[in-house]
């Protein structure tokens, strides 16, 4: 079983729009909640060296490919942390990374905040180059990479970020920044995509659930899908994470798609990417 729609990024690999996220799942729960993911009909799992869990995501990876569920199936995505950052430091992040982990290639390498003070995110991309280079790796990109972070990568580097993973939901839509992003060519991936359940309360939104019938979770996840992005919600029972993915057979209408585009407030509900370092 496989639900979710794929999308192509700028290198030609194929990620599914919708996979599954990891932050803040505790380490000793990991592996039985991503393998949950998987047999619910997730490919895609995002996860990071900070998150303290690629250990269990790699377990459960092994343990579906040895259930033979094949490799070039499943995409999984970390990312190097701020200390780590710097060219050297960088690889030697990314070998712990794939110790951790288990795996022979990883699917994609991000680096997670631009830390601007520091000026290390470049040295730390074209790190990331090489292991895409090298074939280590099959897409590399960036997260919580701003418009002047994008444009002073973009003139000291060679290869155009797969991705650009922000901070994005309803009430903050990051409208000029995912046009950026397009004429780029960059994925947007969303994450925190109901702001860390501060949503799950919003009027609009609840309305539209009940219109129908669903969670204000799936309607939160269904205008991310209909506009375009790559997202990764977090869940940890069965029942969510079944049901975060069951959003391809409903839609909703443009009235609806510009309702809840109209509630942002560019309210976060994480870092500001400009003071994080």
């Amino acid at each position: 079983m496989h639900l979710s729609p794929k999308y192509t990024l700028n290198n030609g690999v194929s990620i599914d729009q919708l996979g599954y996220g990891v932050f803040k799942v505790p380490a000793e729960t990991c592996e039985d909640l991503v393998s949950t993911a998987l047999d619910a009909g997730y490919r895609t799992v995002d996860t990071a060296a900070v998150y303290g869990n690629e250990e269990g995501v790699g377990a459960a990876i092994a343990n579906a490919v040895a259930a033979s569920r094949p490799r070039e199936e499943l995409f999984v995505t970390s990312k190097v942390w701020n200390t780590e950052q710097g060219y050297d430091a960088t690889l030697a992040a990314f070998d712990a990374s794939m110790e951790r982990l288990g795996l022979d290639y990883l699917d994609m390498y991000l680096v997670h905040w631009p830390c601007p003070a520091r000026e290390l995110f470049i040295p730390t991309y074209k790190a990331l180059e090489k292991l895409y280079r090298e074939g280590r790796v099959r897409a590399i990109g960036v997260s919580n990479f701003e418009e002047s972070h994008l444009q002073q990568l973009l003139a000291a580097t060679d290869v155009v970020p797969a991705v650009n993973q922000i901070e994005l939901h309803p009430w903050l839509t990051q409208t000029h920044l995912r046009a950026v992003h397009a004429e780029l060519g960059i994925a947007t991936q969303a994450w925190s995509p109901l702001a860390r359940g501060l949503l799950l309360s919003d009027p609009v939104l609840t309305e539209l659930a009940a219109a129908h019938s669903r969670s204000v979770a799936q309607i939160a996840l269904r205008w991310h899908v209909q506009s375009g992005h790559l997202v990764i919600p977090k869940a940890s029972t069965p029942e969510r994470i079944a049901g975060n993915l069951a959003v391809f057979d409903f839609a909703l209408t443009d009235a609806e798609m510009a309702r809840i585009d109209s509630l942002d407030r560019g309210q976060r509900s994480g870092s500001d990417p400009n003071k994080v370092n």
